[in-house]
């Protein structure tokens, strides 16, 4: 199983039956915000619904194809952070990732993230990783920046969400700017 100590306050663990209730009261508390850039946010309406995504993304980790990670702060499911698809034969993968809006601002999802690309680099021998977050998305965004992704370009009208198209900005990282300027 994944897991990783960050600091004192911060770990990042595989996505578990664990934290069924923790992250569906996340989801629920947050719901109006993040169904303003998560596709997926009205979807999930029970714990058993939440249960249902946690074990499919077990089920992807136990086949290899992505890892889904808790964020936990103090003890509490914060958000979660996930390699969505692990595309060995392209050495490459992408990353997803949110928070609850009250965990937001203490740096929690930029060193997850940071562990995650680590971890991709070093343990899985992948050499690039993307991101793409809404253009008027601007934390997500700040994200990949402060971690020295490059902007590549923007998506048009990339994804449906909340009934309108939004457009995405398409980030990537290569292994060898990462070891040769990482932040």
């Amino acid at each position: 199983m994944f897991y990783r100590e960050i600091n004192e306050h911060t770990k990042l663990e595989i996505l578990q039956d664990k934290h069924t209730e923790g992250l569906y009261q996340l989801t629920e508390e947050g719901r109006d915000y993040l169904s303003h850039w998560m596709p997926w946010a009205p979807a999930i309406k029970t714990a058993d619904d939440t249960k249902g995504y946690i074990r499919s993304t077990l089920k992807e980790f136990a086949e290899g194809r992505s890892l889904a990670c808790a964020i936990l702060y103090k003890g509490e499911v914060a958000g979660t952070a996930a390699y969505h698809v692990i595309d060995y034969g392209n050495r490459k993968t992408s990353i997803g990732y949110w928070l609850g809006e009250n965990y937001q601002g203490k740096g929690l999802m930029t060193v997850a993230v940071r562990e995650l690309v680590n971890y991709a680099f070093e343990e899985l021998g992948l050499n690039r990783i993307e991101i793409k977050a809404g253009v008027e998305n601007s934390k997500s965004r700040a994200i990949a920046e402060r971690l020295g992704f490059e902007l590549e370009g923007i998506q048009r009208e990339s994804e449906i969400v909340a009934g309108r198209f939004v457009d995405h900005a398409a980030y990537s990282l290569l292994k060898s700017k990462w070891e040769k300027n990482r932040p």
